[in-house]
């Protein structure tokens, strides 16, 4: 599978946005999804996941109240609706994904096979 981030863009404390990731491939409804975040000189961070089906999310305490994952199979994208945008989350986000046969949700970078290319987050203060 290929994943295609975008959405990003530059916005001030407070805004909202919510990047996508479109995704080929016939078995994308099969795979857990997740997404992750780099920002400049950090290591890259988990940020929201979702299993296959897309009844179970989970995401990291920085985001957690403020940033919602979904995904719609019909379409082969997953979302990120990130809201009241801090300057500390300005990053490059990464999708992420795996085929899985069960439904799990992952939180680690090394448990995906597929990535995205980024898009740009910028919060401005």
């Amino acid at each position: 599978v290929q994943l295609q981030a975008s959405g990003g863009g530059l916005v001030q404390a407070g805004d909202s946005l919510r990047p996508s990731c479109a995704a080929s491939g016939r078995t994308f409804s099969r795979y857990a999804l997740g997404w992750f975040r780099q920002a400049p000189g950090q290591e890259r961070e988990f940020v929201a996941a979702i299993n296959w089906i897309g009844d179970s999310t989970y995401y990291a305490d920085s985001v957690k109240g403020r940033f919602t994952i979904s995904r719609d199979n019909a379409k082969n994208t997953v979302y990120l609706q990130m809201n009241s945008l801090k300057p500390e989350d300005t990053a490059v986000y990464y999708c992420a994904g795996r085929y899985v046969s069960l439904r799990v949700v992952l939180t680690a970078s090394n448990n995906y096979d597929y990535w995205g290319q980024g898009t740009q987050v910028t919060v401005s203060s």
